[in-house]
């Protein structure tokens, strides 16, 4: 028994497993020493058609059989609904971390695969996958630097939050109560992608008219091309979220019509709430801690950001398959090109860098959810009250440096008799 154990624990990395000696080849080293020349990355970088294929198929699959077997059974008895529309929701979390492996184009070899699988997950999840992707990849590029990047919640720093009214600093913290993710999560995948398509289209017709109105020529093609949308940024993203947008809704005109509108809502407002849910707790958790690296763009640091502003998510096995090996997100972001299915690998394999990065669970997450604030004064997260009084004791110093400015706050005797003093003592 002993034995296995200790075989089990050398595959486990010494951050989880401290007390398991790392190979004498390989030296501990700080993780706020480290440069990424340290990292054995590029081999891990290896995207595998055949795994990627068998993912999608045991994850696709079951999530349609699921919902075949919700609709046999919904007339049966209410009773076994339950446990399968749990596993829908753990199957709609595994198809949103898929989705997130073909937003970095790491999960096949092709580029133009990945897109075409992303966009189907996306439709599955209800969201455009391809705009989803590169604000994604905006949160790798500036991961740690709290001035460009302010978190999954858009957080406020402490002098933000105190500039606030009673009323708002209330709002703020109630919005971002971790229950709050299952109405948030809802309006994330179900409606925000609708409302910015139809905000969208409602914007380009407005600047239409304002140029018809100017006694222009129009000229649709010109129009087009000079109009700058508040709602996305490319031709691209319109296209994918566009499209996005027919396969959802009509999906849900169909699958309405054919299940009816109260068993196939029900089960899917509830599928897609909780998973959305899921998700933002766990994105969460992964960069919201105490002693975060949160740094100002001034002296930010890239790899800092990945391993000292990432966190280690010790998940359970059945969690870990679901949510596509998450957990490693210190190497995730280090290296978002090396697929799910060797992050385990290269985690292990760096393990020695990797020996004080933060470990958490999910258990954790509501130690991690009072963490609501950016102190920038001294880089790092805080909690509302701390950042209350991070304000009052600034308050103070900058009243009594107006009160008695520095050069003359004191006489040279007080001076020298403080000094005399300290000397002494």
């Amino acid at each position: 028994m002993l034995k296995y154990y200790l075989n089990r624990s050398e595959q486990i990395a010494t951050s989880v497993h401290p007390f398991v000696k790392p190979q004498s080849s390989r030296q501990l080293k700080p993780s706020d020493k480290v440069s990424k020349a340290d990292f054995v990355l590029t081999p891990y970088i290896d995207s595998s058609n055949l795994r990627a294929t068998y993912q999608i198929l045991n994850t696709v699959v079951p999530y349609t059989l699921l919902w075949i077997l919700a609709v046999i059974a919904a007339p049966i008895s209410l009773w076994l609904l339950p446990p399968i529309v749990a596993l829908l929701i753990l199957f709609s979390l595994r198809c949103f971390s898929l989705m997130h492996d073909c937003g970095h184009y790491s999960l096949f070899r092709s580029k133009r695969v990945n897109r075409i699988i992303g966009f189907m997950l996306g439709v599955i999840n209800a969201v455009p996958q391809y705009a989803w992707s590169r604000d994604h990849a905006y949160h790798h590029k500036t991961n740690g630097d709290w001035e460009r990047y302010r978190g999954v919640a858009d957080f406020l720093s402490t002098e933000e939050f105190n500039e606030l009214d009673p009323f708002n600093q209330k709002l703020y913290e109630v919005l971002r109560h971790p229950l709050m993710g299952i109405p948030g999560g809802f309006f994330y995948l179900v409606i925000k992608p609708r409302l910015v398509l139809i905000m969208g289209v409602y914007d380009f017709i407005h600047h239409v008219f304002t140029d018809l109105k100017k006694g222009s020529e129009f000229n649709l093609a010109h129009t087009i091309s000079a109009h700058q949308s508040k709602h996305w940024q490319s031709a691209a993203e319109f296209w994918d979220l566009l499209l996005n947008n027919i396969c959802v809704v009509g999906g849900w005109i169909f699958l309405s019509h054919l299940w009816g509108n109260g068993l196939f809502w029900s089960i899917y407002s509830i599928t897609l709430s909780c998973s959305a849910t899921i998700f933002i707790w766990l994105f969460f958790v992964q960069h919201i801690f105490e002693g975060a690296y949160a740094h100002k763009t001034d002296g930010w640091d890239y790899v800092l950001g990945a391993v000292k502003g990432s966190s280690y998510l010790e998940l359970p096995a059945v969690l870990r398959w679901f949510t596509a090996d998450i957990g490693y997100h210190n190497i995730h972001h280090l290296s978002e090109r090396i697929p799910n299915y060797r992050l385990a690998a290269c985690h292990r394999e760096n393990s020695h860098l990797l020996s004080d990065i933060k470990t958490l669970r999910m258990g954790d997450l509501l130690d991690c959810s009072q963490f609501l604030l950016w102190d920038a004064a001294s880089d790092r997260l805080v909690s509302i009250p701390q950042g209350r009084r991070c304000a009052n004791t600034s308050f103070r110093q900058a009243t009594e440096t107006m009160v008695n400015p520095v050069p003359n706050c004191t006489s040279g005797a007080t001076i020298k008799s403080n000094r005399d003093r300290n000397v002494e003592g």
